[in-house]
């Protein structure tokens, strides 16, 4: 049987994910707003660079409106900022084009995507793997590791089982988990501490690891983000091999086993590019009221707080508005919450 797979949002993660499915020979359709871009995916292809040294072009199918969809498709995944999430799917929707939609955004997004949608027609899933968009038509993958997708249930029904088989083919191969909340969860922490203080650094994961205040100033909003979700009850899953508990700290240090845990993990993401980075690069507006902001509002929800996640969200809407830019001497305003 074969599946017709529709990827809304061609950027980093997305083109990345549209180029690996057609290059495996799945019926694949990118849709992207920005015209230059879905025009050299169809003409020229996709220029993607890939962690093992490779460059390729691989020709994808791809449109830049709803409209412009033909025919029925199986699965939609959706790659898209969170921002843009209700105009891009109310079309698909209203049309009746898609059977299954699986968010695979970042932050906590399944529940914005569900309410466009229906639970009943919702996969979530999570990308453990990073790309970073470099121009229009030209994508570079930066790390492997698996996607892991999962029933709001927890059931291992006959659609996910056939979503696994197709996102084995994308990057580090596709895993099932029976608590897919919980690993949203633990890659939100992932998201808020180091795609955050990327973008607040201005730098790639492996330089606030290396930076000692943004070292200092991760494990602790790790630790913050963590306390919040066991909170709230969530089963949290392993990421990167690593479990979320090897880089909570308690106290003033020092903190041996966390230092070597968040050097290893180093070793397989210190190459990520926060995408809100990239979107304050390009004078974009980020996602970090669903990141950081998320993990506030959850803490708010049960009547908690989260001080540093709430300071770095401040922090990166002075960026977004321009009143200052990233820059590793912001790690220092964390460090004195």
């Amino acid at each position: 049987m074969t599946n017709r797979i529709l990827v809304v949002g061609a950027g980093a993660i997305g083109g990345v994910t549209a180029a690996h499915l057609t290059r495996a020979g799945h019926d694949v359709v990118a849709l992207d707003a920005n015209v230059e871009h879905t025009t050299l995916l169809r003409t020229r292809g996709l220029i993607l660079e890939e962690p093992n040294g490779t460059t390729s072009t691989i020709p994808i199918q791809a449109v830049n409106n709803a409209t412009q969809l033909e025919g029925h498709f199986d699965f939609a995944l959706i790659t898209l900022k969170s921002l843009a999430i209700q105009s891009a799917i109310s079309p698909l929707v209203e049309r009746d084009l898609v059977d299954v939609y699986v968010s695979l955004g970042n932050g906590l997004v399944q529940d914005v995507v569900g309410s466009i949608v229906g639970n009943d027609r919702l996969l979530v899933g999570l990308v453990e793997w990073g790309a970073t968009n470099l121009g229009p038509g030209h994508l570079q993958q930066t790390t492997e590791a698996p996607t892991v997708i999962g029933e709001l249930n927890g059931e291992r029904t006959q659609r996910l089982e056939r979503l696994q088989v197709i996102l084995s083919d994308v990057a580090g191969g596709s895993t099932v988990s029976s608590a897919v909340g919980g690993q949203v969860w633990s890659k939100l922490l992932l998201n808020s501490t180091f795609s955050g203080l990327g973008a607040v650094g201005g730098c790639v994961y492996r330089d606030v690891a290396a930076d000692p205040t943004g070292r200092q100033v991760a494990f602790r909003l790790w630790t913050e983000g963590y306390d919040i979700a066991v909170a709230l009850g969530m089963n949290l899953g392993d990421i990167y091999g690593m479990a979320p508990t090897d880089l909570v700290v308690r106290g003033d240090g020092p903190w041996p086993a966390a230092e070597k845990a968040l050097d290893q993990l180093m070793t397989r993401a210190g190459a990520t590019k926060a995408s809100m980075l990239q979107d304050l690069e390009r004078s974009l507006k980020t996602e970090v009221d669903v990141i950081n902001g998320g993990v506030v509002a959850a803490a708010a929800g049960i009547g908690r707080k989260a001080p540093l996640n709430y300071e770095l969200t401040r922090i990166i809407h002075e960026y977004e508005t321009g009143q200052s830019k990233p820059n590793p001497g912001s790690f220092a305003r964390l460090l004195e919450v």
